[in-house]
């Protein structure tokens, strides 16, 4: 039975002293109020010396977005259009309001106390992914160093390049030769002593395009696709593990991190989903710099009682989020776990992970939100 008593809206209630990365996972991709719910627990969070939030947006476009609100120059809605990945900023007005908000509450304070933006995502979409030359090249650049990267990036971002091993450039010499000199550049870059934003940019840029060049040489392998997806599943969280933990080390001293994105990729357990008829495993961000971060790490996972815009009904009362759902007027955090029968009331199309004993073994609290919000404005 849960206790009303362990029921709050209060964040301070859900970190430790220990907390630098506070991730708050949503249970869909599709809903609105896990999206300003945790943005609202954000400017709590500014108050208690939280400088950084990282969003399941690329990495490399979320730099668009924190020279903006550290008072750079250029349009709101040109920054929001450009600056997220994954369609998170145009179908998203509470990430519109995200950015606004740090822009104002940056304006006039010195550097230190200036609250910095983060995407922690990898650079694909669904079925595709990039050309790793633009990355590459803002390396080289950086370095001084003569290197040919041209090539053709439409033969690299087109779908066929994820989707069909034998069209994939991920084996071609052209691959071997961007890979050398992507390692080339990296071991230069760390030789050098100067590590300031712009070496931190470089960084990013340089270890994102050979991340890329990783996945574009797994596309590229002929494994039967179960195989194939959980690779590929696994290659984006290993990067975004990776981006976390560089995240945290930029931020260090600053304050700690806050994190926002699906539970699938912040939980300590592995993941697993069903795509394309097939079974889907692998270890999550969350299982990845879980064990390097240790108590440093406190994960929320969202949950969700209704959503009539996507026909997401109310949940019986034997499951987790019907028995959440009888304590919640509105929206609340809870340290009490539920047990029950996973829901069964949900499809594919939702995009919703029901609460499960895997997913609850791999949280430190929940963030339940009684009847949800579409996305759309």
């Amino acid at each position: 039975m849960l206790r009303l008593s362990h029921m709050s809206q209060d964040i301070r209630e859900f970190i430790s002293p220990f907390t630098e990365l506070l991730a708050f996972g949503e249970p869909t991709h599709r809903e609105h109020a896990h999206t300003l719910d945790p943005h609202e627990l954000f400017e709590q969070l500014a108050a208690l010396g939280y400088r950084s939030i990282a969003l399941e947006s690329c990495r490399i476009r979320g730099l668009l977005v924190d020279d903006y609100v550290k008072g750079g120059p250029g349009d709101l809605d040109a920054v929001v259009q450009e600056g997220f990945s994954h369609s998170f900023g145009e179908h998203w007005p509470a990430n519109r309001a995200l950015v606004a908000w740090m822009r104002e509450y940056n304006a006039g304070k010195p550097a230190e106390e200036q609250l910095t933006f983060c995407g922690f995502d990898f650079q694909t979409e669904t079925t595709s992914a990039p050309s790793p030359r633009p990355y590459l090249e803002h390396a080289r650049d950086y370095l001084g160093v003569e290197a040919d990267l041209g090539t053709d990036d439409e033969r690299w971002s087109r779908d066929e390049a994820v989707l069909d091993p034998g069209r994939s450039p991920g084996r071609s010499e052209e691959a071997a030769r961007f890979r050398e000199i992507g390692t080339d550049l990296l071991e230069r870059l760390y030789r050098l002593t100067v590590r300031d934003d712009a070496w931190n940019r470089a960084e990013a840029h340089l270890t994102a395009g050979l991340s890329l060049l990783r996945y574009h040489r797994e596309c590229a392998e002929p494994n039967p696709l179960a195989v194939r997806l959980n690779r590929l599943c696994q290659q984006r969280d290993g990067v975004m593990a990776r981006n976390l933990l560089d995240i945290r080390r930029i931020e260090t001293g600053r304050g700690p991190t806050f994190v926002h994105a699906h539970n699938a990729h912040l939980q300590r357990t592995g993941s697993s989903m069903e795509m394309a008829g097939e079974r889907i495993e692998w270890f999550s961000a969350g299982a990845l710099v879980a064990p390097i971060l240790g108590d440093q790490y406190t994960v929320i996972a969202g949950t969700l009682g209704r959503n009539d815009s996507f026909g997401l009904g109310e949940p019986d009362e034997d499951t987790p989020e019907g028995q959440l759902q009888r304590r919640f007027v509105t929206w609340g955090m809870t340290k009490d776990v539920p047990r029950g029968r996973t829901r069964q009331d949900t499809s594919p199309e939702m995009g919703y992970f029901p609460l499960d004993e895997h997913l609850l073994a791999g949280v430190d609290a929940l963030l339940h939100v009684r009847v949800g919000r579409p996305v759309t404005r």
